[in-house]
């Protein structure tokens, strides 16, 4: 098939605007999927995103469409909608030419629909609008269709109404898709270049690297290399995506396919590395993607120290699936072995830990989340220091300054509900940098805060407070100078640097006060006192006490003089004593998990 009757287009969308169901009844009228392989929700076919109704993984498919008497062959690529899978987004936006922007005509645009068009437009995407879900009865299409045109700059004409449930409006998509969006430009007969754009493990053949051609054919049997990497291998298998893997004997430029060549090493796949072919090698690489930038760091540790090395190995695995992981090994003097890694955000690093525990049995310990500092001490002025970890927090004496990372936060809500918006932005240490009336009823806010801020309990808190009608997303700005100190937190005296915490000097007495009354009731009694103390260097802030639990060594006393009694208490008392010294205190995971939800 020549390249002019390709297309490759990607879904982009808020998070619950209905990509995964718009995207299955492409798949009907396509006749992609047999009625016997149709299901809801097709495409996200972890346990995870069924559970959670939302997409972590992008995935790709190929649909086969027949218009004004010629084949199309259709690569779509369907895309996360969560701001914490963006990269994900990224990565799709590059192997297409265009992209469906699917808006929900009873919740307009939100916050990420404008920041995932803006990533498209970057990459020079065309852009369909579409305004889904058009039957509910809340649906708005006009005031939306507004909103939309006031964003694109397009006419109304150009949005498609649709209804991913009924399929209204489906077959006028495709139509669009062919009409539109451009088809891919290459040359077949050029070197080969292929980008990698994601990839995963199979337990029986090694990894499976996922492509798009930009230029040259790939064949089966091809002797290849790997640009990044240097690394060679043969295409034992090539082949397109449909509903399952099907096999080919060549795939060329402009098209989307797998390969597979028994790779079984993690490391030796890198995602927005280039493939080529030995025989007839390109000179350069494609550049792939920007580097990802985690937001959030937190150590996640074997429950047992032995299974250390497997953690390692199912790490790399989960990597090759989900190129916006990143982790280095760390040790920490209170877990043992582990790694120190790095999350896009609050949600992500739920999923993952997730994903270790179903996808490969792992049972994890995960310590509180912080976000990575620059410290510069008196001695060297300009020299960075870098803090990813409160143990690496330098020597107070020593220090000059210490600069915390910011945002720039995007949250548009309805009118009403303004006020509670900024009083919890300005709670976080916020500053209002613009407020727009997108119409009279919703409210584009813009806001600096710092990111420490919002890693714990900010988007949960949003939601709960605009009754689930605000939506958020941010960048980063860079990083500011800020008054912060470590607090740490000591049981009978004894620091548990799991959770240590670098926390702005006016929040710490109250901080560390919540995390003391939270241990108390977390950590279980023991035959001994457990002190529960927070402090900052040798100033103790807080204290709490974990009384013993005690036998009633007097109940066999009746009667009698009062010594006696006191006698048997103070034996008890000594025992106690020695206990507290030799006694340890077991924390348990929930306690770890607790302090992120301090506010509840």
């Amino acid at each position: 098939m020549s390249m002019k009757n390709i297309r490759n287009f990607c879904i982009i969308a808020h998070i619950d605007h209905g990509k995964s169901t718009l995207a299955d009844r492409l798949l009907d009228v396509t006749q992609s999927v047999t009625e016997r392989e149709a299901q809801a929700q097709l495409l996200d076919n972890m346990d995870l995103e069924r559970e959670r109704g939302i997409t972590i993984k992008s995935h790709a498919i190929q649909m086969d469409y027949h218009y004004k008497g010629e084949q199309y062959k259709i690569n779509l690529i369907d895309t996360p909608g969560h701001v914490d899978f963006s990269y994900e987004v990224s990565r799709s936006i590059a192997a297409c030419e265009g992209a469906l922007l699917i808006v929900d005509a009873a919740q307009g645009i939100q916050a990420q629909t404008i920041s995932n068009l803006y990533l498209a437009l970057e990459h020079d995407l065309e852009i369909i609008p579409v305004l889904n879900k058009i039957d509910l009865p809340s649906a708005n299409p006009e005031v939306v269709a507004d909103e939309v045109i006031d964003l694109l700059g397009c006419d109304l004409e150009d949005i498609l109404m649709a209804s991913g449930k009924s399929g209204k409006g489906v077959p006028e998509i495709l139509e669009a898709i062919v009409e539109r969006v451009p088809p891919p430009e290459g040359d077949p007969n050029a070197p080969l270049q292929a980008l990698i754009f994601d990839s995963e493990y199979n337990t029986f053949r090694g990894i499976e690297a996922i492509f798009k051609v930009v230029n040259g054919t790939i064949k089966k049997g091809q002797a290849v290399k790997f640009m990044n990497t240097g690394k060679e291998y043969f295409a034992d298998e090539i082949g397109i995506l449909r509903l399952e893997q099907d096999p080919q004997k060549q795939i060329s430029a402009g098209d989307v396919g797998y390969i597979v060549s028994g790779i079984k090493n993690a490391n030796e796949v890198k995602v927005g590395d280039t493939i080529t072919a030995m025989d007839n090698p390109a000179t350069e690489a494609i550049s792939g993607f920007e580097e990802v930038k985690p937001m959030v760091f937190a150590g996640i540790y074997p429950v047992d120290t032995e299974d250390f090395e497997e953690l390692r190995a199912s790490m790399e695995k989960l990597q090759l699936n989900d190129a916006s992981l990143t982790f280095e090994a760390e040790t920490s003097s209170a877990l043992g072995f582990g790694f120190r890694c790095g999350f896009l955000g609050m949600l992500h690093m739920e999923i993952i830990q997730e994903r270790l525990e179903r996808e490969f049995n792992m049972t994890v310990i995960t310590t509180v989340p912080n976000v990575s500092y620059h410290a510069y001490m008196k001695s060297a002025p300009d020299e960075l220091v870098l803090v990813n970890n409160p143990s690496d927090y330098p020597d107070v004496t020593k220090l000059d300054r210490i600069e915390e990372p910011f945002i720039k936060a995007q949250i548009i809500t309805k009118a009403d509900f303004v006020g509670v918006v900024m009083t919890l932005c300005i709670e976080k240490r916020g500053v209002l940098v613009n407020q727009t009336y997108l119409t009279t009823d919703r409210v584009e806010m813009f806001f600096e805060i710092p990111l420490s801020e919002i890693v714990f309990d900010f988007y949960d808190r949003l939601k709960t407070i605009s009754k689930g009608y605000a939506s958020f997303d941010y960048h980063p700005i860079g990083y500011k100078e800020s008054k912060l100190v470590k607090v740490d937190i000591l049981l009978n005296g004894d620091q548990i640097d799991a959770l240590s915490a670098l926390i702005h000097f006016d929040n710490s007495q109250v901080i560390g006060r919540k995390i003391c009354k939270k241990l108390k009731e977390l950590i279980p009694r023991q035959q001994f006192v457990i002190a529960i103390q927070a402090a900052i260097g040798a100033k103790i802030i807080s204290r709490e006490t974990v009384s013993a639990l005690r036998k009633d060594v007097t109940a066999k006393c009746y009667g009698g003089d009062i010594s006696r009694k006191r006698k048997l208490l103070e034996k008890q008392k000594k025992g106690k004593k020695r206990m507290r010294q030799l006694g340890n205190v077991e924390v348990p995971q929930s306690a770890f998990l607790a302090v992120l939800k301090l506010n509840e």
